[in-house]
């Protein structure tokens, strides 16, 4: 059998190369809003971030999001953010890899 290649996606707040299965992407689509896409197929500039709760937390911290996308983001984005990477995460030590 032949081996599949893992797509492998950067890190925003740590600048670490990681498979993008274990990320969760971000998006600012055309009208400069902010959402998060956890197809991982919506139009628009897109970052990677990892699903690490103490990741987001640093990132609302520094505002690492603001830089990557040029604008002001609200601190309740990064809460939604917190509470969707902080349930994927426990998703993922519940099932396993396979939820997704």
């Amino acid at each position: 059998m032949k081996k599949r290649k893992i797509p492998m996606r950067k890190d925003i707040i740590s600048n670490e190369m990681k498979p993008k299965k274990e990320m969760v992407r971000i998006v600012k689509n055309q009208a400069g809003e902010i959402s998060i896409d956890p197809t991982g197929k919506k139009s628009g500039r897109g970052a990677y971030v990892s699903l690490e709760p103490a990741a987001i937390k640093k990132a609302k911290d520094k505002h690492l999001l603001d830089a990557a996308f040029g604008l002001k983001i609200a601190d309740d984005f990064y809460d939604e953010l917190y509470a969707y990477v902080d349930h994927q995460k426990a998703r993922q030590e519940l099932f396993g890899n396979q939820s997704k």
